[in-house]
Parts: structure tokens; sequence; C-alpha cells
């Protein structure tokens, strides 16, 4: 393991290269990256970078949405068969069929989506901005929300804004039931319960108004459990967000929900597939300039935001 950090280390620096990660990276590629984050935070950072090559720690889509976004700059997936269910749910001639029929519509879809998605997007969206994406739409116009059913359920419930709702939901997080919360609070009645929107518990009545459940992206759980006096939290996501917790907290006592809940695609992503990208430059992610402005439209929108 040591020597291929060391291996890893060197290429970063002779070919100006910087890894990116999700947190739901497995906890031995979350702890070579230069960077972690959620969807958001790794967009805004893939954008800024001087880096020359990024390599992406996470599902394909999340490797296509920095190409979009740093022109210029070559992007490798150290996965590149690491897929991602909302992604899959939904495709381009869907949703210009959808716009074609409805003139005035808006379609916003969650970053969870292919380049050719977004590129008949009129706003992307992530779990931590999604709520103030929606809030910022003119409250006359019919929106389509997708892909993923569940975030879209906890929008309408804390907007109040109708829309329609694409029926696409992320595997990990659709186990996540109403029932797993309450016996959670009954199991841990001092501890404050973290829920990521895309649970199917996220538009639950019951499970909104319990005092110690608070619904988060990944990265608003990390900033919540940095300035909770509380010292015990049940993590309602995937499981290995829980790494960077207990690394930053070690005070502090972080509980999978469940220990099923668990991104398989993610943990396609190892450290030998990252040598491999910056030895031998595979898994390049590579777009159409045209389809790629497209894309970069809803997003630039979503940052502007």
């Amino acid at each position: 393991m040591k020597d291929i950090h060391e291996r890893i280390q060197a290429l970063k620096k002779e070919k100006n290269a910087i890894i990116l990660a999700h947190y739901y990276a497995p906890p031995e590629v979350q702890d070579v990256a230069d960077f972690l984050g959620d969807s958001l935070g790794l967009s805004k950072l893939a954008a800024g970078t001087d880096a020359d090559i990024i390599v992406f720690g996470g599902v394909h889509f999340m490797a296509e949405t920095a190409a979009i976004i740093a022109p210029g700059k070559k992007v490798f997936a150290p996965a590149p068969d690491a897929g991602c269910s909302l992604a899959d749910s939904v495709d381009a001639a869907s949703l210009k069929k959808w716009k074609e029929a409805h003139h005035d519509g808006i379609v916003v879809s969650y970053v969870n989506t292919t380049a050719a998605v977004k590129a008949w997007t009129d706003y992307c969206c992530t779990s931590a901005n999604a709520v103030r994406v929606i809030e910022s739409l003119p409250a006359d116009k019919e929106i389509l929300f997708g892909p993923d059913r569940n975030l879209g359920s906890y929008i309408i419930k804390t907007t109040g804004r109708k829309m329609s709702l694409w029926e696409g939901v992320c595997t990990v997080h659709d186990v996540i039931s109403p029932e797993m919360i309450r016996t959670a609070a009954r199991k841990y009645p001092d501890a404050d319960i973290l829920v990521h929107p895309e649970a199917q518990c996220s538009s639950d009545p019951e499970i909104l108004s319990m005092e110690n459940v608070f619904f988060y992206s990944t990265a608003g759980m990390l900033a919540h459990a940095a300035k909770s006096g509380k010292k015990t939290f049940v993590i309602a996501t995937e499981a290995d967000t829980v790494h960077q917790l207990e690394k930053s907290h070690p005070e502090k006592r972080f509980i999978p929900l469940s220990p099923a809940v668990l991104c398989r695609e993610m943990k396609k992503v190892t450290l030998e597939k990252i040598l491999d990208c910056l030895q031998n430059g595979s898994g390049e992610v590579v777009l159409e300039e045209s389809l790629r402005q497209r894309a970069m439209l809803p997003i630039r929108r979503m940052l502007d935001i």
C-alpha cells in the first residue's frame, strides 16, 4: 500500500495532476485524494484548479461533469464502467420530447446525469442547492424535476412548489425507509440523525417533523457534525461517509444507519486504477465541444444561483 501511495504522489507532482474523490469512494481512495467533496464542492474545485490533469475518484458522470466545466484540462475516470442508477434512468431523447410538448416548461436536472441529458436541461442542481434553485424560478412556470423522485418529493414538501417528477431513484438511498429512521431514533434517542434527501423517507411527514432528524447533502452532514454539540450521530447515507467524519471528529461517535447502504459502483474506484490513469492515461473523458458547451449552460446557471 505504501509503495502505490508513493508512486501516485510522484506521478501527481510530475504531471501537475490532482485527485478529486467523492465521500462515497473507498476509504483508501479518500485518503489519497487532494480534495474530497460532494457533487457541488467537487464541481467548483474542478472549475478552479490550476492542475493540468484531474483524476476523478467517483462514478462516470462525475468525471464527465468535471470535463464539462474544466475545458483544456485532461480528465480521467479511474473506473469508466462505474455507473449511477439516477444517470441511467433518464435519457436525452425523452427530455427533448418533454420540452417539445411543454414549450414554456423548465427542466431542472440533478447533477447526477450524463452530459447528453444536461444538454437538454435548463438548470442543474445538487442535493445541497436543489431547494435554492427551485425557489429561484418563476412560480408560474411548469417544472420537470429529475431524475430523482425522492429528492423532488422532498423539494415539493419543503417549498410547496408544484413540479412534475421523473421516476428515477438512487438505488442506494431508496432503501432508507421511514421505519429505519424511526428504529434509529428509538435506539439512539440522544443522537442527531442526518439523512440524505435522496432517501425514500425524505417526504414522509412524520420523519420531516422529528426534531432530531436533519436532511443534508453529504457536505452538509460534515458541517452539521462540526458545529453540533452532540456526541452521537446516525448517518443515513452511503456508509463510507463515516470515514471522513471519524477522521475529522475522533471525539464523536458516527453510526452508519445500515452497512447495506453502500454504493458498489463507487467501490469500483481503486488505487490501482488511479495509478493506471496517471501512469498510462487510461480512462480519459473526451466530450464533443458542442455538447460540452450545451451541457455547461445549466451548470453555469446553477453555480450563479
